[in-house]
């Protein structure tokens, strides 16, 4: 059940756009959208945007009966895989919270207002595979708020590039490292230059790279904790460590944004109308309970960034945040932490990378799941 949404001027999802963040909604559900709960959400919270994943669907599609008129009407006009039923299913909410958002965006200028909708897991490692589902949902859902969400693999990035040069707004997911985070920056504006350097519009073009967070203090302390249980002498040093790493590593990463942002190469592009990619904040609900149930968004706020809130961490939020700073940008201690994070035998590459790894399977397992499930229903509602 959602949470009425407070009206007065004191809520806290609402101060963050004053502080320059967009809070997003990491979110999407048919009833939210039709019950008129997502439109509250955009008037009374300052709701700027929505990102969808296979595990988001395989939850609001895998259970209940709200898709079932649909699914009816399909598969008896037509024969249908549930890979297509899925993807019709999914492009109608899609296209619902687009129009639902649709006033943020002309708003904002393009700048917010988006939802997304992601390529197949299973394309990860297809650059051209990508490029091409990416078109076909790009024509089928025909929103100017659209992104198209690809994974940051290194086949990614490459598919980043020729769909941003191709017109469509891109959201990167699954970014946990910087070596990935410099890559599809990189890209980005390689596609925007790309279509400069054809003579065509880069105005209409918007792009957020989703930097994941809680995951990777997750990992992190589960290790530590191993580490001290076990009696670890470098316990106190890597106690120190718990619930810091992940913050450090998104300060570098927004850093690097700082750096590329007033670059002579990106004012050129922003001088043709470009605009930047920022950095979204993504799996900011905490994972352990020691911690604040908002600390991934207290902690987390800085100018031209989003914040991409499971349904939980919105409400809790607009309930009891507490907006009061500006992201503390200390490249010097963020580096000091990683370092000793390193010298304690914890190698924060190989961390991001089982978190990759385990993100794209987690991704697959949801997919496949849900294909599992819509197959059932149809073979359950065409009798």
């Amino acid at each position: 059940m959602l949470q009425k949404a407070p009206t007065h001027a004191g809520n806290p999802l609402k101060t963050l756009l004053k502080m320059g963040q967009s809070p997003w909604l990491d979110f999407i559900n048919r009833t939210h959208t039709e019950d008129g709960s997502l439109k509250k959400m955009v008037e009374q919270d300052g709701l700027h945007g929505m990102t969808s994943n296979p595990s988001i669907f395989e939850q609001s599609m895998g259970y209940g009966h709200a898709y079932d008129a649909q699914i009816k009407k399909i598969i008896s006009q037509k024969k249908v895989t549930a890979g297509q039923l899925y993807e019709e299913l999914a492009v109608t909410d899609i296209k619902a919270a687009a129009d639902t958002l649709m006033p943020v965006f002309e708003k904002t200028k393009g700048l917010d207002g988006h939802v997304s909708i992601e390529v197949s897991p299973h394309l990860a490692h297809d650059a051209k595979g990508t490029v091409e589902e990416a078109h076909r949902l790009w024509k089928a859902v025909s929103k100017l708020n659209l992104m198209i969400k690809i994974p940051g693999t290194v086949e990614g990035a490459k598919a980043i590039e020729d769909v941003t040069a191709d017109g469509m707004s891109v959201n990167v997911t699954l970014l946990f490292s910087q070596k990935a985070y410099h890559s599809v920056l990189e890209a980005y504006i390689a596609g925007l230059e790309r279509r400069v350097a054809k003579g065509e519009d880069i105005s209409r073009i918007s792009s957020v790279a989703s930097f994941y967070i809680g995951r990777v203090d997750l990992l992190i302390d589960q290790e530590i904790d191993q580490r001290v249980a076990q009696k670890d002498p470098r316990s106190l040093e890597l106690q120190a460590l718990r619930g810091k790493i992940a913050i450090a590593n998104a300060t570098l990463a927004y850093a690097h944004w700082q750096q590329v942002r007033n670059s002579e190469r990106w004012k050129k592009l922003e001088a043709k109308g470009g605009n930047v990619q920022r950095l979204l904040w993504a799996s900011t609900s905490s994972k352990d309970k020691s911690y604040s149930d908002v600390m991934y968004v207290d902690e987390l706020i800085a100018p031209e960034t989003v914040n991409t809130m499971p349904l939980p961490t919105f409400e809790a939020f607009r309930d009891h945040g507490h907006p009061e700073k500006i992201m503390d940008i200390n490249v010097a201690t963020a580096k000091s932490r990683l370092n000793a994070l390193a010298q304690c035998g914890i190698d924060l590459n190989k961390v991001t990378d089982c978190l990759l790894r385990e993100g794209l399977q987690g991704f697959d397992k949801a997919f496949d799941k849900l294909h599992d499930t819509l197959a059932n229903k149809m073979k359950a509602l065409a009798a």
